[in-house]
């Protein structure tokens, strides 16, 4: 039986071994992230994936806050052997403290400024890579990622693009919950979100077969 036709399974033919591998992705990932951004902003920074689930569509808005919370996203597309959408979606706050942390001044995201742009542009190149570097290793595909997109806007309008494109094959995306800490002890939990993965249709197939979940499962 194809994704298509059983795509209302999936998330029940997605079994522990696989999650296990989407966590260890998750945490390899976000190790790498940490380095990088403990150089970047000269202090010691950690990184934690406390979850990495596959949920069906009407999880998705709410696991963001629900479909009318406004947020700041970062969207890049995928490229490569497995094409697809990725976002990192935070409260506008968390955005504001993070560019402020980076860039030692009080520009926040509100207005759209260059330099917070670019703040979480790097962010965004940091996260990604870090993912998708940890997923290729597992997957073996080739998979890059576009210069990040920043907007500010309701979830359900953000992330509307990339559930109608993953429902054409299936009713489950990738959500890997991310957190970053000060690891010298001085501000805590500084920047929490959420990590969406969303395979186009034409690789949804190609990216969980290499993670061992088979069309006849």
């Amino acid at each position: 039986m194809s994704f298509m036709s059983n795509s209302k399974n999936f998330t029940e033919r997605f079994g522990p071994i696989q999650l296990d591998v989407l966590k260890e992705i998750g945490n390899i990932g976000s190790g790498h992230a940490a380095t990088s951004l403990s150089k970047l902003l000269h202090k010691k920074i950690e990184m934690h994936v406390p979850g990495v689930e596959v949920v069906d569509f009407d999880q998705v808005m709410d696991l963001a806050g629900g479909a009318d919370k406004e947020v700041v996203s970062i969207f890049q597309r995928m490229e490569g052997e497995a094409p697809g959408t990725m976002f990192f979606i935070m409260a506008p706050f968390q955005a504001r403290h993070f560019v402020e942390l980076m860039t030692n001044a009080s520009v926040g995201f509100d207005g759209g400024s260059e330099m917070a742009l670019s703040a979480l542009q790097e962010l965004g190149n940091i996260l990604s890579g870090a993912y998708l570097t940890a997923l290729c290793d597992f997957t073996e595909l080739d998979i890059q990622s576009t210069v990040p997109s920043i907007s500010q806007d309701m979830v359900g309008a953000i992330l509307s693009m990339g559930l109608i494109e993953l429902s054409q094959v299936s009713d489950a995306a990738i959500v890997i919950k991310t957190s970053l800490t000060d690891g010298e002890g001085g501000e805590g939990e500084f920047l929490e979100g959420h990590f969406f993965l969303f395979p186009d249709p034409s690789s949804y197939q190609k990216i969980f077969s290499s993670l061992g979940v088979r069309e006849d499962d």
